[in-house]
């Protein structure tokens, strides 16, 4: 039984065997497979080598591939979808255009004028939109109409459009003043000599401007009256005359395009002594202005600004002086190329009872006084300007001849002074010029004060009666 019974173990061991035998035989056979497949997927992954690569390079090329690929696995976990579509390469490559077109414009903004000023206006505002003046309202019936209906009048808007060329011109001239005149009070500074004033400021203008002829330029020379000196002032050539702490000095310059004048002013005084002076004159000027309008009478301006002008008494050196209007000093119209252009605008009671019209161009100019309130020629002229009306007129000296042909060149109908003409080169004209002036054919405007020991203060703008409201072209945030 024993032997029976291990015969019998010995086959059910063969059994088991040739059992596991076939399992392990299965088992092969499918890992033989699953690692065949797994070599063919590295085998598809795997780069061979170039010619001119080596495998380090592959490896790097596998990782930066892997970084990408995992970039869009974050941005599938992200959306949610697992998918990367084309409106997100789109939205990708939009946002790529935006910060490119960011830079490029970073530095593309306006220019900012230099310190001192030296880049033209017409260089800062390259569209050719100059600023625009403070507009105020007329005070006054009109056609019918309430004054402040005229800035929503179809009409009158369209009337404006049609001179837009003029009015840029007028305002690129009144910001070229501003600036000059914004950098010169600072600039400006007492031991200064008269000249070396005037110079800086008329320097400075001739570049702002963009001075070109008779197209754009300084439309007179700069006064800087003194004390009891109201007007017409400027130093000739050799003249030592110094500013000083108790002067009170008169700015008065004007620019141009193409003949369409700003003509702007204000006072300097260092010792606040002169304070109230300069109050009285620049609020008088300010209700000049408010009274200014279209169809308004030239008279009753001068009656307003007359009676806010006297309304002022001011101490000086411990003796008060009642502020009085220089009645034989006044506004006047602007023409083109023409600063006195026949209406004249009164600072007393009185005068012309003209109306103002519409589109005229006025210079609102006040002088205040604590003298007699009358001035009269004084001192060496130095202001000269051709007549506007003068026609042909012959002329004998070849000298006198020359010096016309000079001042038509680059003056024209615009004011000029002595100091001009040497800047041309011009010697040895007192005799020729005298001779025009004989003539008729230029006019000399010499310097006019009021009795001495009194003192004058002036402030003026330039307005433009427009269809729609009068805007003050050469109002600044100075005054």
């Amino acid at each position: 039984m024993a032997a029976v019974m291990e015969d019998h173990g010995v086959e059910e061991n063969s059994e088991i065997l040739d059992g596991n035998e076939a399992e392990d035989a299965e088992d092969e056979a499918t890992c033989k497979e699953v690692m065949g497949k797994k070599k063919k997927k590295k085998k598809k992954k795997k780069k061979v080598p170039g010619p001119h690569e080596d495998e380090s390079e592959i490896d790097a090329s596998e990782v930066t591939n892997q970084l990408q690929q995992q970039k869009l696995d974050d941005k599938k976990d992200e959306k949610g979808d697992g998918i990367v579509d084309e409106d997100d390469k789109m939205e990708s490559s939009e946002n790529v255009g935006r910060k490119k077109k960011k830079k490029k414009g970073k530095g593309s903004g306006p220019k900012q004028q230099t310190n001192p000023p030296t880049i033209p206006v017409s260089d800062l505002f390259s569209d050719g939109n100059f600023p625009v003046g403070e507009e105020m309202s007329y005070n006054a019936l009109l056609d019918g109409k309430m004054a402040k209906q005229r800035y929503t009048d179809e009409e009158k808007r369209a009337l404006e459009r049609m001179q837009s060329d003029i009015y840029k011109e007028i305002r690129q001239a009144a910001e070229a003043h501003r600036q000059t005149r914004q950098y010169m009070a600072k600039y400006i500074k007492t031991g200064m000599t008269m000249i070396e004033i005037c110079e800086e400021l008329e320097k400075t203008a001739r570049k702002l401007i963009g001075e070109n002829g008779l197209q754009a330029g300084l439309a007179f020379p700069t006064g800087c009256s003194l004390n009891n000196c109201a007007a017409h002032y400027t130093p000739n050539a050799g003249d030592t005359t110094v500013l000083q702490y108790d002067d009170v000095c008169k700015i008065d310059f004007g620019t141009h395009i193409n003949g369409r004048i700003i003509d702007c002013a204000f006072t300097l005084a260092y010792n606040p002594k002169y304070d109230k002076l300069l109050e009285a004159v620049r609020e008088a000027t300010n209700t000049g202005i408010k009274a200014a309008g279209i169809d308004v009478r030239l008279c009753d301006i001068g009656e307003a600004v007359q009676e806010v002008m006297e309304s002022y008494e001011v101490e000086i050196d411990g003796k008060v002086y009642q502020v009085k209007s220089i009645r034989n000093l006044n506004g006047h119209l602007i023409g083109q190329y023409r600063i006195h252009a026949g209406k004249t605008v009164p600072i007393v009671k009185g005068g012309e009872a003209t109306k103002m019209e519409e589109g005229e161009f006025y210079a609102i100019e006040t002088f205040g006084s604590t003298g007699k309130g009358y001035v009269h020629d004084d001192m060496e002229v130095s202001h000269y300007m051709k007549n506007f009306d003068a026609g042909h007129i012959p002329l004998r000296l070849a000298r006198s001849k020359q010096l016309l042909n000079v001042i038509n060149q680059h003056f024209g109908t615009l004011a000029f002074c002595r100091r001009w003409l040497d800047r041309l080169g011009q010697t040895k004209y007192l005799m020729a010029l005298k001779d025009l002036c004989d003539k008729g054919i230029v006019d000399s405007y010499p310097p006019l004060s009021d009795i001495k020991g009194s003192y004058t203060a002036q402030f003026e703008h330039t307005i433009l009666l427009r269809p729609t409201c009068k805007e003050i072209v050469s109002r600044g945030e100075d005054y």
